[in-house]
């Protein structure tokens, strides 16, 4: 092939064909294609910070299939993401092919349209190595940090703990709010409010003697009721005034984020899994468009091009009226910390298509987002929205000491209100663009009161972080960039050390607090935001060529590595285990406890000093380790229980074990995914292991008894299992054919292989809450307060 163009997805790819003729061959790299090790540090501190860089084991067949593409004539066209990760993929990609003699060629394009593209290859670049090294240094820092304390973590706290540089701040910002709701004493304050008939108006007390003040209690309220019962309302002043509202600036990676969770109810990750689709536009075909919907998602540019602005003012002239278009465009500076990315922002590659004109060719969560981004866009564009405001002012009490007001509004001119309002993630004070029309009334009329209340309220805490008021935070803050709040907010969900609530507020596992004790109270630098925007910036620096990224790790590691060294001989494991004294066991007399262990929440009876090992069962993902009650834990130890028995009269018990709740029958499991092993009957019990039995039978090949050993055909094809252990079986052997010496040696040169392998646990441990363990846990000092959840943890590869 005589042109290669390489970009990071096959949706990307399938576009981008299109618009070139049979000389252009485009193939994706699907992301990165080579990394550090994930099994050792993949850095020399004493060799400059030299990386390590492999190509990863599920890229070798990319490599392999891009090189047969590549002759020594091929001239080889870069076409990443005009980002820091698109760079420095890019980068990767030219050792990995060994391509470093063939024509090179760095090309970037902000949109996936024909022109764009065409324009990309008519102008290409050489590979910007300062992105690249920004790239690199966030990559290796960040290694630095989750090599060095997960595994701290897991001699100081807990096996299968993992920290992140950027996650692990945004798990503190979670958990210091938490912090701030449980700290708060609510307030009592009082309104009142009095409702008028004839004409009707609703109005609430906004003054005492002139001035706003607080009213404390209900005696304060009944003295100013007392007053008010022996005077009249009357209207003795009318406020007018005219206020302009202008719209929102055009869509930054962190306003889209924010917007489709509020208005959409999205999460992060999903707004930009749907805005990749409209960027790569691998849709079905809508008519007169080819190619990409949507303009590069990940930016934090508020610019919009002069193609852009133009195509604004066309649109909205011909469905609104010129009235509602601006004489010269709107420009938005960025007021983020850091922005960087030369990007537009995100916006419609082609305005004057509607959303209700590609409503037929998306699915419905496209064209939601879709539509979003069209109405914010125009919006910018349009004239701003005139409003006439109105605020009736109402005298009472004895010595009309008393101010009641109502405020009303009434639209002048919509203006870009015409398409679009921004959302809130505060209901109560959101924008209000409806009109509220007061009754007219002159000043001096007299009031008849219909009825007058005195209301008690409580000052409420600070409200927990949504997916979108955390982005918010972290961009306020300096501490990210476009392409990590998604990320890190899935991580630190994947973690489980944040959990959503109900009506999706983020709350802080008890795993994401003791961990966030452990790292505030010992590397308080790399949980300060301060901190963590001051590397931001180092970054940004190191992209703009102002500084080595060397010279950036060398400023961080050596102290870094200094603490953790210390940490390793000064901190006490029992100082962040946690438990809860919950009662005494009637029966033995002994302590009742809630604890987290390896495998999550627990409850236990005893302590492992006592001459009989302690009895232990997990708390379900329904209760919480800090409110169970003693009569919910003591119920927990009523399993195993028996259902009932089988056709063949053997017990069927109910139990839940280190892997979740089940049935056994003699030495069968079955587990129990849908059912609570407390409450489950016969007759639901014999109907799961029939259709279990039938399942196990159906993937069951070949089976020797005797050996406990089973070749069975799982999702990924055949796999040989001995008891809890699974053997992949070699390319070229049939399954079917199998013979018990046959899996003996495929075992046998499994665990040969196994010993082979480094002996130091440095991969990623993975474990997951589904009940108690068989062992009792080592026994656990009181730590702070915490909400329990389960827990998933990784080491940061």
């Amino acid at each position: 092939m005589k042109n290669l163009v390489i970009v990071e997805s096959p949706a990307k790819a399938k576009t981008i064909s299109k618009f070139l003729g049979s000389e252009y061959k485009v193939m994706a790299s699907m992301g990165h294609v080579r990394d550090l090790p994930k099994s050792k540090l993949g850095f020399d501190p004493a060799d400059n910070f030299k990386p390590q860089y492999l190509i990863s084991t599920d890229k070798r067949k990319v490599i392999a299939d891009l090189k047969k593409e590549i002759t020594k004539d091929t001239t080889i066209y870069l076409a990443a993401d005009e980002d820091r990760e698109g760079e420095a993929i890019a980068w990767h990609l030219i050792p990995a092919l060994k391509v470093e003699k063939n024509p090179l060629k760095r090309i970037v394009f902000h949109e996936i349209t024909k022109g764009a593209i065409l324009k990309a290859l008519e102008n290409p670049r050489e590979v910007n190595q300062n992105l690249v090294d920004a790239q690199q240094a966030r990559r290796i820092l960040d290694r630095a940090v989750g090599y060095e304390l997960s595994p701290l973590l897991w001699k100081k706290v807990r096996y299968g703990l993992s920290a992140g540089r950027v996650q692990s701040v945004a798990v503190r910002i979670i958990v210091d709010r938490e912090n701030e709701i449980r700290a708060f004493i609510p307030e009592e304050f009082w309104k009142i409010k009095a409702d008028f008939i004839n004409p009707q108006l609703n109005t609430e007390l906004a003054k005492i003697d002139g001035k706003v003040k607080k009213i404390k209690n209900e005696q304060e309220a009944k003295v100013i009721e007392a007053s008010i019962n022996q005077g009249e309302f009357e209207l003795f002043d009318i406020d007018e005034s005219e206020s302009k509202r202008n719209p929102a600036a055009p869509f930054t990676t962190s306003t889209l984020q924010q917007e489709a969770s509020r208005k959409l109810g999205y999460s992060v990750k999903q707004t930009m899994v749907i805005a990749q689709q409209l960027y790569e536009g691998n849709i079905q075909n809508i008519p007169n468009h080819t190619g990409g919907l949507i303009t590069y998602m990940r930016t934090d540019s508020l610019n919009l091009s002069t193609v852009a602005t133009s195509a604004a003012k066309e649109v909205i002239e011909k469905t609104y009226g010129a009235e509602y278009s601006l004489k010269s465009p709107r420009v938005y500076k960025s007021k983020a910390k850091g922005a960087q990315e030369a990007h537009e922002a995100i916006r419609p590659v082609d305005l004057s298509l509607k959303p209700s004109m590609i409503k037929a060719y998306v699915d419905n969560a496209q064209f939601r987002l879709y539509s979003l981004i069209w109405k914010r866009t125009l919006a910018t564009q349009m004239q701003t929205a005139k409003i006439a405001n109105t605020t009736y002012k109402i005298s009472a009490g004895k010595d009309k000491e008393y101010e009641f007001q109502v405020k009303g509004q009434r639209i002048i001119f919509p203006g870009f209100m015409k398409v679009y309002t921004e959302g809130s993630d505060n209901p109560e004070s959101a924008l209000d663009s409806s009109e509220k029309i007061l009754p007219s009334i002159k000043v001096g009329t007299k009031l008849d009161l219909e009825k007058l209340d005195l209301e008690q309220n409580f000052t409420k805490p600070p409200a927990r972080y949504t997916e979108a008021s955390l982005v918010k935070k972290l961009e306020s803050e300096g501490i990210g960039r476009p392409s990590t709040y998604a990320p890190t907010i899935s991580t630190i969900q994947a973690r489980e050390y944040i959990t959503k609530s109900e009506d999706k507020k983020l709350i802080p596992t008890p795993t994401g607090e003791i961990v966030n004790s452990f790292l505030t109270d010992h590397f308080p630098n790399i949980l300060d935001l301060g901190f963590t925007a001051k590397v931001e910036e180092e970054f940004d620096d190191i992209a703009d060529g102002k500084i080595a990224w060397q010279q950036v790790m060398k400023d961080f590691y050596g102290d870094f590595k200094k603490t953790i060294d210390e940490k390793e001989e000064s901190v006490n494991k029992e100082d962040y285990l946690q438990i809860r004294e919950i009662g005494t066991d009637p029966k033995s007399g002994k302590p009742v406890s809630a604890r987290v262990g390896r495998f999550g929440p627990f409850v236990q009876i005893g302590t492992k000093d006592d001459e009989e090992k302690p009895l232990f069962v997990a708390i379900p993902a329904h209760l919480n380790m800090d409110t169970i009650t003693m009569d919910e834990a003591m119920f927990l130890f009523t399993l195993p229980r028996v259902v009932g028995q089988t056709a063949d009269g053997e017990d069927i018990k109910a139990n839940i074990g280190r892997f979740g709740p089940y049935l056994q029958v003699k030495t069968k499991y079955y587990s129990l995914k849908e059912d609570d092993p407390y409450k489950i009957e016969l007759p639901r019990a014999l109907e799961l292991i029939k259709q279990i039995d039938e399942e196990k039978a159906k993937a069951t090949i070949k089976n020797f008894e005797k050996e406990k050993i089973q070749v069975l055909d799982g999702r990924y094809g055949p796999y040989i299992k001995q008891g809890r252990k699974n053997y992949k079986i070699p390319k070229g052997k049939d399954a079917a054919s199998l013979e018990l010496e046959d899996c003996l040696s495929i075992i046998e040169n499994d665990s040969k292989t196994s010993k082979r392998a480094p002996a130091k646990k440095t991969a990623a441990a993975k474990t997951t809450t589904k009940t108690a363990t068989k062992k009792a846990p080592a026994k656990k000092a009181p730590v702070k307060k915490t909400t329990t959840k389960k827990t998933t943890a990784k080491k940061e590869k």
